[in-house]
């Protein structure tokens, strides 16, 4: 009977144990940023299953520890060794077993997510240090679907973020038109730079010499704001944009206004000029940043990348 009774009291515990973690794994979709694309969804639910499962494993191991306390606890002058669970092929098999399969499990999970991302420039990083893949690799990019509804060349350098739109306008702002996939492609003039941000959860390095493609969607309008999460030198702090999702007449009707606008100045150009405002000078190598933030000749923009 009491044997029983503690195996009913396992399965309860067992069963407690799965709420619990379910419901602390949807609490971490409040832990985040608020969700503003489509691929966000999917990372956040990864990142819910993780907590969830952290959070069985967690008190399960708790439960066990307090469980063996109140029912295993040896007499007070028992001084003897308890069972050795060494050698019990059940035990040998569920320790080794259960973490294989979970581990399998949560790969699984991120590979797919990983793919529904759709982040070529990754795939073509790995590809290209292996010059015999070349040609299949060409195969390979022409049979992916990477349809979008709109391209925008994105540039960075220190110190400034420049981003070209259809019909040869720049801007040092990213607008996006909501519910629309919109394909960013990514050129680094000088050094590694990574474009991040926390409300798209995405995150990807622009690297020297190499087109870059991240394909997103957003689906809340609103202002968030893109940093290089790279650390590039003196004026790091300066590398940072803001970017607006917008309804799509809206976002028509920026471009036409943007297309009259002039360039504005940079803000490490402006820092860069002020007076020092240290008693000691460094003798540390810094880019001199351009006086302007936005390049105003597409073209330009093209034969210098």
């Amino acid at each position: 009977m009491f044997r029983f009774l503690e195996y009913l009291l396992i399965a309860v515990y067992i069963a407690v144990l799965l709420v619990v973690s379910h419901w602390v794994g949807q609490l971490a979709y409040a832990w985040m940023p608020l969700e503003a694309t489509t691929e966000a969804q999917k990372v956040d639910s990864l990142f819910s299953f993780l907590v969830s499962v952290g959070t069985f494993i967690f008190l399960g191991l708790v439960g066990m520890m307090l469980y063996s306390v109140i029912f295993f606890r040896a007499a007070k002058e028992d001084y003897s060794e308890g069972h050795p669970a060494r050698g019990d092929v059940r035990l040998e098999i569920l320790w080794t077993a259960t973490p294989t399969l979970l581990v399998l499990w949560i790969a699984l999970q991120s590979f797919n997510i990983y793919q529904q991302l759709n982040i070529l420039g990754l795939q073509q990083i790995v590809h290209l240090h292996t010059p015999l893949e070349a040609a299949a690799y060409a195969t390979e990019i022409s049979d992916l679907p990477k349809t979008a509804d709109e391209t925008i060349e994105v540039f960075v350098k220190q110190w400034d973020w420049t981003f070209h739109y259809p019909n040869n306008i720049n801007s040092n702002e990213l607008h996006l038109p909501v519910n629309r996939r919109t394909r960013l492609n990514m050129h680094a003039k000088d050094v590694l730079h990574s474009f991040y941000v926390p409300e798209f959860r995405l995150q990807q390095y622009i690297v020297p010499g190499r087109n870059i493609d991240l394909v997103l969607t957003p689906m809340r309008t609103g202002k968030y704001h893109l940093k290089d999460s790279l650390f590039s030198g003196t004026y790091f702090s300066l590398m940072d944009a803001n970017v607006y999702v917008e309804s799509p007449e809206a976002y028509n009707q920026w471009l036409t206004h943007t297309a009259t606008e002039k360039s504005t100045t940079s803000q490490a150009f402006v820092e860069h000029n002020q007076p020092p405002k240290t008693f000691f000078q460094t003798s540390w190598y810094t880019v001199t940043p351009a006086p302007t933030s936005v390049i105003t000749d597409a073209k330009k923009v093209s034969k210098d990348t």
